[in-house]
Parts: structure tokens; C-alpha cells; sequence
């Protein structure tokens, strides 16, 4: 358990690893304050572009957990970062909810719905409509850049349900359009080195918390950081045996992390 024990800072992944809908995990946020009482720091980090670091930070408080805004990083921040550095100053046609547009805004990005669009910029969309897709699909195939938040296909949501998320209306727009998608959250290694940068933390020393092999653990691989899945929502053990990206440690859920920590 080195790698373990030699975390200083957890990032942290939240649908499926520490709730699922509105439903707390037994012991999760016992977790977060047990990383408190033992030295180090945490980071809520989540693909989820549905909504704004400040909406996370309101949800996670109603649901008990300790958090401020320096607590929260967003793919939708990432992007909105990404979008400054890679297109400073294009028009942006967004497909995302008004809390995505609203985080896109909130760091000067210039949402436009006009034929001066140079990028579309997609994120989690639960208010997708057609005229959406439709407007997406014709900026595309007239030479938009293609930059999508986050590669999910799901979301997953309480008895044993999911939602489409970005990665599945990125798959239509392909499908549509035939241009593939620049993805900027996990498993992309920006969302590890922004923070790296911003807290002093070498990546060694960081460790990613989640129950994704495809983005949890890939974006935790990809950036020389230590890994976790947890089997408390997608992954099974099945699942990661089958797997040629195998995580760090395999754990029943973030009750265990915390147990192993109090216990060394």
C-alpha cells in the first residue's frame, strides 16, 4: 500500500464513488474527512459538464460533504481552459445545459449561434434537442473544430440505470458530421497537470479515485499519478480482469481507502 500511503493529494470522482443520484455511500464522507485528519487534501474531480463548480459545490454541501470552490474541478472548467489556450477569441457554438454555457462564459469564452462559429464545443447536455444536433451537424461539416467536454457514454444514476452522457451524443454528431472530437476531461492528462501546477503536488504523489477504467483510471495512468477503482459503480471485478488497463488497487469502495489510512 506505498503508493497509497504516499498520497498527498486525492482526486476524487464522485458519480458512482461517492454517491450515485442523490444516494451518499455508506462511509463516504467519513473518507473525506478522514484525508482531512491524516494530512492531506482532496479534490473533487468530475467529468460531469452538466454542471457549473459552483453548482458542485452547493450539491455536494446538501449532501454533507465538506467543500469550498478550491475543492472543485470540472471537465467544463478544462474545457473552458482548453478553448482559451487552443481558440482565444472564436465563436463557439455550445451544446450543453445553461450551467455548462454559464461556466464557458465565466471564463471569457464567446458562445455564438452564427456562421462565424469556428468551434463546436459539446459537454453532458440533459436539455439536448434536435434543433441542437441540427445546428451542431451543420457547423461541423462546414469545418468547426470539434471539442467535447468529456468522452462518457453514461451516467450512471441509482437502480442500476444510466443517462447518455457526452461520449454518446459526440458518437451521433460523428456519426452525422463524420469529424471526431477533441475530448478535454479524463482520461486526458490536462485535468492531473493544471492541478499538479496550481497545489505544488508532483503527480507521484497524487491519486486518482474512481470506478472508470476508461476515465478514472486511464486519466490517473496517462498522467503518472497512482490509481484506484472502486467497485461501488461501473467497473466490476469482471470487468477489470478482462481489462488490459489494470488499476494501482482494486477496493470495495472509499470505506476501504479510509479504513487503510486510519490503519497506517
Amino acid at each position: 500500500m506505498d503508493k497509497l500511503l504516499n498520497t498527498k493529494l486525492f482526486l476524487l470522482d464522485m458519480d458512482g464513488t461517492l454517491y450515485l443520484g442523490d444516494e451518499v455511500f455508506d462511509g463516504a464522507i467519513d473518507f473525506i474527512n478522514t484525508i482531512k485528519a491524516t494530512g492531506r487534501e482532496y479534490i473533487y474531480l468530475t467529468n460531469n459538464s452538466s454542471r457549473a463548480g459552483v453548482d458542485y459545490v452547493e450539491r455536494l454541501r446538501k449532501l454533507g460533504f465538506p467543500c469550498e470552490m478550491e475543492n472543485v474541478f470540472t471537465s467544463g472548467m478544462a474545457t473552458a481552459m482548453y478553448l482559451n489556450n487552443k481558440f482565444p477569441g472564436a465563436a463557439v457554438y455550445p451544446v450543453g445545459t445553461p450551467a455548462f454555457l454559464n461556466e464557458l462564459e465565466s471564463y471569457g469564452v464567446r458562445l455564438e449561434d452564427s456562421e462565424d462559429v469556428k468551434v463546436v464545443c459539446v459537454g453532458f447536455d440533459t436539455t439536448l434537442t434536435y434543433e441542437k444536433l441540427d445546428k451542431a451537424v451543420h457547423y461541423l461539416r462546414r469545418g468547426a473544430a470539434f471539442v467535447a467536454a468529456n468522452p462518457d457514454w453514461v451516467c450512471p444514476m441509482p437502480e442500476d440505470e444510466v443517462l447518455p452522457d457526452c461520449g454518446s451524443i459526440c458518437a451521433l454528431l460523428t456519426a452525422a458530421s463524420g469529424v471526431e472530437p477533441e475530448f478535454i476531461g479524463k482520461p486526458n492528462r490536462n485535468m492531473v497537470d493544471i492541478i499538479s501546477s496550481k497545489t505544488g503536488v508532483p503527480n507521484e504523489n497524487i491519486c486518482c479515485v474512481g470506478d472508470r477504467l476508461y476515465t478514472d483510471i486511464a486519466v490517473a495512468q496517462n498522467a503518472g499519478a497512482v490509481s484506484v477503482c472502486v467497485l461501488s459503480g461501473e467497473s466490476s471485478e469482471d470487468d477489470i480482469a478482462a481489462s488490459e488497463r489494470k488499476p494501482d488497487y482494486v477496493l470495495k469502495d472509499v470505506a476501504e481507502i479510509a479504513r487503510i489510512l486510519k490503519e497506517n
